[in-house]
C-alpha cells in the first residue's frame, strides 16, 4: 500500500486487468477513500497506456476486474484521456489493502 496526499489510501504498481475475455499486465496508480454519506468505499485511478488494451476497447467504456498482489475488485473502465490512459473506478472493497479497524488507522492506544 502506498500513501497518498490528503489521507487517501492507494496502490501504485503492476496489476492484472481482466476485460473482454482478455488478461493484461498493466501499470496502475490507484487511490480511494471512504464516503461517509452513503457508507461506501470509492476507489479510482489510471491505467498506464497499453496498446493491446486500447486496440481491444477502441476508446469505449467496459466492465473489468483488476487484480493486484493485495486483492481483486470489479470496476468500470471509462473513456481514455489524451494520453490514452484509461480511468478505472469501483465501489466497495478495492484491489489494494486498506485499514479495516480504528487500531490500523490510529495505531495502538
Amino acid at each position: 500500500m502506498t500513501g497518498h496526499p490528503n489521507g487517501e489510501d492507494g496502490y501504485t504498481g503492476v496489476a492484472t486487468l481482466l476485460v473482454g475475455g482478455e488478461e493484461f499486465s498493466v501499470d496502475v496508480d490507484l487511490r480511494g477513500h471512504f464516503q461517509p454519506i452513503d457508507g461506501r468505499y470509492r476507489w479510482y485511478g489510471r491505467i498506464r497506456r497499453h496498446e493491446q488494451l486500447s486496440a481491444l476497447l477502441g476508446g469505449k467504456r467496459h466492465d473489468a476486474v483488476l487484480r493486484t498482489a493485495e486483492g481483486q475488485a470489479s470496476g468500470q473502465l471509462s473513456d481514455p484521456d489524451l494520453w490514452d490512459r484509461y480511468r478505472i473506478t469501483g465501489t466497495s472493497r478495492p484491489p489494494f489493502a486498506i485499514a479495516t479497524s480504528l487500531t490500523e488507522i490510529d495505531g495502538p492506544s
